[in-house]
Order: structure tokens, then C-alpha cells, then sequence
């Protein structure tokens, strides 16, 4: 989860460099470097810290002339973020330098089977491994050299690589970790994201995995690894400059909260025919296939797990086919039952997130179906799945997930419906009932903006005098509350927890003392009264208490510190609505609390390693 940049063409290739670096900043942000190839020489600068400090290091030195380059910008995984463990790193004969995302879970045996034949390791990273390797593969011909590294490489890895022989190109690899490549009249970009060349071009090619690229200032080949040249066809990305930009927010988070309007009604919308009927033409599933379907596995990690609990509720109330929803990191490793009369829904933001990835091949090695919700297009998830629901965020650089997690919702509540309809569980004025009100959907999410977010700002002050607070709810308001805590903790770094509001007798209210924040989500009519008792039985042990409800049901809780209520809707879809004041609590509690909102320490975007 380390972000890869790299740039060769006429021009100066550091300032672009730093550009990208900024714009992959999210990526990980502990330690950042460069490496260019001037005057028949690698020169490397690099430091631990942000990329400030690096360009601190740049401008006490004679600046570089070097057309050509690659930076990265590191979350630490193999050894603490130090000068030395910061990337590039260089052979020992300093004939080649890299820089890598991934992790090469071979690298132990490699390096002590290298260390015997005399080299010397100066850092802790297991990229250094590889970089020494390569240089032990060359014999006068890079490709090849690459090409015999990677065979002997296990793991994920993104590499970037200059040759001291032949410094007029940049060479690349990949497996399993995102790189792709870029051409525009200023000259030819690699990156780990489009976002780092979106200010240049957005015509870009997406290498595959075991795939190599050699990339100079006039054109970008490709090779397998068997160093047989490929065809490969370019792709335009829709995103703009601009909404990689903040546009005039404090934050990337708040600009994408602000986006979630926008981001539901262009993932929802155009797969709504005429308003009576749900249009999925990447899912091929026949009536018969479906009916053939006895469980549905939801499978993801972090806020879109919690996406997958709501999920499960959603899928199994509106198809009748028994759901789970599971995390990732877990499914592979409690050997689940998967054949093929198993659905395997696959949900991630990135596309690269490592442990659903290998979920995916779990389930298609078993014979599952598989369908991937991703925002990014040509992932590794959608490439790998057999089909693909794409969410239309557009790029989200905050670390913590506002607008992407909406957009999945949006994803789920389409393919719930399509497939109860298919099955004949939803029928037609069912449907058009459902439809009209996911139409609904973005103005309503849009009225929850405006109406909670000054109200907010204020309720935040509530989180400057506890260092506890616990989200409680029943059903769908308790997966809503697993994200609504996520996102206090992971930016505002307060201890949140998110419990069945059902099971705090059975041992959580022993936590709950005077000024202990609880916020209850009571939007579920079925269940409203039940949670009503369990916010009783905190508000009886002292806890401050803001309740998160319908405007139906604002008037009947009383005894309270604040009531925030959103639009009355549809039960399947008030996950939707809740969850948004619930991230504008997290932000501003953040931002009172001095905290660094995009990028909360010790986190990064797309975890592309296990």
C-alpha cells in the first residue's frame, strides 16, 4: 500500500515527480523518495516523513537536470519508516534502482541465500531483496533479468526500475499490485493511480498481472513474462483533474462527503429503465442459475464489510436466499463451503484490496460464482470476477471511505432488487415501488447534507470531553453503527466501539459510566421501541446519549442529550441516510481534535498487502 510514480520526456522529471508523490500522498505517507538517471549516473534522495521533507532534502541540493525518474511515497510494512528503509532502494553494484509496492512474502529465504554469496543488506524492507536479485539476474539484456526475478518472486509486487546501462528508460513489472501507465504530449507517466497523471493525460494503459513495460519518452511496450511482446489497447479514464482536486475544501473527506449526492445517482440512475425495471448487463445470472443458489457469501474488508452486513440483511429479506457476510482476511482461512451453487460478492473501493482478492480466486478455484463491486476500473477484482458492478464515485483520495461506501450501498440495493425480481419475490408494482424510491435517493441523501451539517459541527464539541464513546443499534442500524464508529476512530483517533444495542446487558454496560457518549441509531421501525429501552438502560448509568432517528419518530425520544433525525424512507435504504451525519460527526470531532483528516496515521487507501 505505497504509491508508485514515475516520468520520462523532455522536461525536468523531479517536479512531476513531486506532483504525483502529492497526489498518491494517500497511499502512504511515512517516508517518500526519488531516483533519477542524470549524467550516466543513479542519483536517489530520499527521507522519512512526508513528502515535505523530501523536498526539503531536493532544495538543499544542486538541483537535478534528469528527464527521467520514479519516486515513492511508503506505508511501512517491512521495517520502521527510517531514511534507510524508505524507497528507492539500489543494488549493491548500484547498476539498478527500484521502487516497489507489494510485498514479497519470499524475500527471507532470498536474502539469506543472497547474504551467503555475499551481499550486503543496509536496509529492513523485503524490496531490497528484489533489487538485489535483479541484479544478480543481469547479464547485459534488463527485460530478461526482470523477467527471471519475477519468476522467482512470490507475493504481490508493483516495481518501477532504472538502469544505470540504459537510463533512458524506465522498466516495469507487476503482480497483483495496481500500475498503470500514461501518455500525453509532455511526456510518458507510470503510476500507481491515474489521479498522479490525471493533470496531464488521461489516456492510460493498464498493465496486467505478470506483465512487463518498458516505457521511454516516445513509447510504452509490453511483455509476459516469458518476455513475449503484447498488444495492448488504451483506455480513456472519465475522471477529471478537478475531482482529484479538493475544490476549495479543508479536505478531501468533506468534499467527498459533499459528493454522495452526485456519486449515488450516477451509480443508481443510468441502470433504471423507464422507471420500472433494474438494467445489470454485466450480470449474466439466468432466472434458472439463481434459482439454483442456496447461500450468498458477501465478502470484504473494513467499510466494505460493513457494506456487506447491510448486504446480508438486504439480499437475504428480499431474495429469501441465506446470506453472510464475511471478512476477508477470515473467509479463507475457516474453510467455507463453496461449490457452485455459492454467489461470491466481492466488495472493494480499489479493486487491489490483497485479502479480497485472494477471497475472489478462493471462490473461483471452488467453482463459486463471483461478482466484484469496485470503484476502480480494470482492477485486479474486476478483471478476475466473472462479472462486475463498477460504483461511479470517481476517484476518492481521503483515506477514510465516505462516497465510495455510499456508492456500494447504492450497488447492493440495485442487485437485491434485480435479483428478488428475477426470482419472482419482487413483482412488478413491487419493483416500480422500489425503484421509485432508490430514485428518491441522492435528493434525500442531499436534504440530510444541508440539514445536519452545521448541527454537527457543534454535537462534535460532545467528543472533546470523553475519550470512550459506543454506537448501539438493531438490524440494519447496527451495521450502520459498525460504520459510523469506524469512521470516529480511524480519524479522530478516539476509542469507539459499535455493539448490538441488544447485547449491552450481556456485558457492554459495565463500560458505560456519566460522560460516556453513546449515539443510537433508531431508525428501524419493526425494532424502534426495543432500542428505545436500551438507550434507557445507558441513559440510566449516566451516558450522554444522541439519538440518530426518523423524522416519523423524532417527537417519541425524550429522554436524550440530541435527537438527529433523516428523511423518513424505505427501511432497506435508511442505511443510507443515517450513515451521513454520522461522517460529518466523525469529521468535525477530527478536526476540533487537531487530527490530520485525510490521512489518519498509521492508515493508507488501498491495502494491497495481507
Amino acid at each position: 500500500m505505497c504509491g508508485i510514480v514515475g516520468y520520462i520526456g523532455n522536461n525536468k522529471a523531479v517536479p512531476y515527480l513531486l506532483n504525483g508523490l502529492h497526489k498518491l500522498e494517500y497511499r502512504g505517507y511515512d517516508s517518500a523518495g526519488i531516483a533519477v538517471a542524470e549524467n550516466g549516473k543513479i542519483k536517489v534522495t530520499k527521507s522519512a516523513g512526508r513528502i515535505a521533507n523530501l523536498e526539503k532534502k531536493l532544495q538543499e541540493k544542486e538541483p537535478y537536470t534528469a528527464d527521467v525518474g520514479i519516486g515513492h511515497t511508503r506505508w511501512a510494512t517491512h521495517g520502521e519508516p527510517s531514511d534507510v528503509n524508505s524507497h528507492p532502494h539500489s543494488s549493491a553494484g548500484e547498476k539498478f534502482c527500484l521502487v516497489h509496492n507489494g510485498i514479497i512474502e519470499n524475500f527471507q529465504s532470498l536474502k539469506a541465500s543472497l547474504e551467503k554469496e555475499g551481499v550486503i543488506f543496509l536496509s529492513q524492507t523485503d524490496t531490497e531483496t528484489a533489487v538485489a536479485l535483479l541484479e544478480k539476474n543481469y547479464s547485459g539484456d534488463v527485460i530478461l533479468a526482470l523477467s527471471k526475478t519475477m519468476k522467482q518472486l512470490e507475493g504481490s509486487f508493483a516495481l518501477a526500475i532504472i538502469c544505470e546501462d540504459e537510463p533512458e528508460k524506465i522498466f516495469c513489472a507487476r503482480r497483483s499490485s495496481p500500475l498503470v501507465m500514461g501518455k500525453s504530449d509532455e511526456g510518458n507517466f507510470i503510476a500507481s493511480d491515474v489521479t498522479a497523471m490525471l493533470k496531464y493525460t488521461n489516456n492510460v494503459y493498464k498493465l496486467g498481472d505478470d506483465e512487463i513495460a518498458v516505457v521511454t519518452k516516445d513509447s510504452i511496450d509490453f511483455y509476459n513474462i516469458n518476455c513475449k511482446k503484447l498488444k495492448k489497447e488504451s483506455e480513456q479514464i472519465s475522471w477529471s483533474i478537478e475531482d482529484a482536486e479538493k475544490g476549495g475544501y479543508d479536505h478531501f473527506m468533506l468534499k467527498e462527503i459533499m459528493e454522495q449526492p452526485k456519486a449515488v445517482a450516477e451509480t443508481v440512475l443510468p441502470r433504471i429503465k423507464n422507471r420500472k425495471e433494474i438494467v445489470l448487463d454485466t450480470v449474466k445470472l439466468s432466472e434458472e442459475e439463481l434459482k439454483n443458489i442456496d447461500k450468498i457469501y458477501i465478502v470484504a474488508c473494513g467499510s466494505a464489510y460493513h457494506v456487506g452486513v447491510i448486504g446480508k440483511y438486504i439480499l437475504e429479506k428480499m431474495t429469501r436466499i441465506s446470506a453472510e457476510a464475511d471478512i476477508a482476511s477470515e473467509f479463507r482461512y475457516r474453510n467455507p463451503i463453496l461449490d457452485e451453487k455459492k454467489l461470491v460478492v466481492i466488495i472493494s473501493q480499489s479493486g487491489e484490496t490483497a485479502d479480497t482478492l485472494a477471497a475472489l480466486r478462493l471462490a473461483k478455484e471452488n467453482g463459486a460464482k463471483t461478482l466484484s463491486i469496485v470503484n476502480v476500473v480494470g482492477s485486479s477484482i474486476a478483471n478476475e470476477s466473472e462479472a462486475v458492478l463498477y460504483t461511479y464515485a470517481g476517484p476518492e483520495i481521503a483515506v477514510a471511505t465516505t462516497k465510495a461506501y455510499s456508492a456500494q450501498l447504492s450497488v447492493i440495493y440495485l442487485l437485491s432488487a434485480f435479483i428478488a425480481a428475477k426470482l419472482g419475490k419482487l413483482d412488478k408494482e413491487g419493483l416500480e415501488a422500489f425503484i421509485s424510491d432508490l430514485e428518491n435517493m441522492p435528493g434525500q441523501i442531499q436534504a440530510v447534507l444541508e440539514s445536519s451539517f452545521d448541527e454537527m459541527e457543534k454535537l462534535a464539541d460532545l467528543f472533546l470531553e470523553t475519550e470512550h464513546a459506543y454506537f448501539i443499534g438493531r438490524n440494519l442500524d447496527y451495521a450502520g453503527a459498525m460504520e459510523a464508529s469506524l469512521k470516529m476512530k480511524e480519524i479522530s483517533y478516539l476509542h469507539s466501539e459499535a455493539y448490538g444495542a441488544g447485547e449491552l446487558k450481556h456485558g457492554t454496560i459495565s463500560l458505560i459510566e456519566p460522560k460516556t457518549v453513546v449515539v443510537a441509531l433508531c431508525c428501524n421501525d419493526e425494532i424502534f421501541a426495543k432500542t428505545i429501552s436500551n438507550i434507557k438502560e445507558v441513559r440510566a448509568r449516566g451516558a450522554a446519549v444522541i439519538a440518530v432517528t426518523t423524522e416519523k419518530h423524532k417527537n417519541e425520544i425524550l429522554d436524550v442529550d440530541f435527537v438527529v433525525s433523516v428523511p423518513d424512507a424505505r427501511a432497506e435504504l435508511l442505511p443510507s441516510l443515517e450513515v451521513i451525519p454520522m461522517q460529518l460527526l466523525s469529521y468535525y470531532t477530527a478536526k476540533k481534535r487537531g487530527c490530520d483528516i485525510d490521512k489518519p496515521r498509521n492508515l493508507a487507501k488501498s491495502v494491497t498487502v495481507e
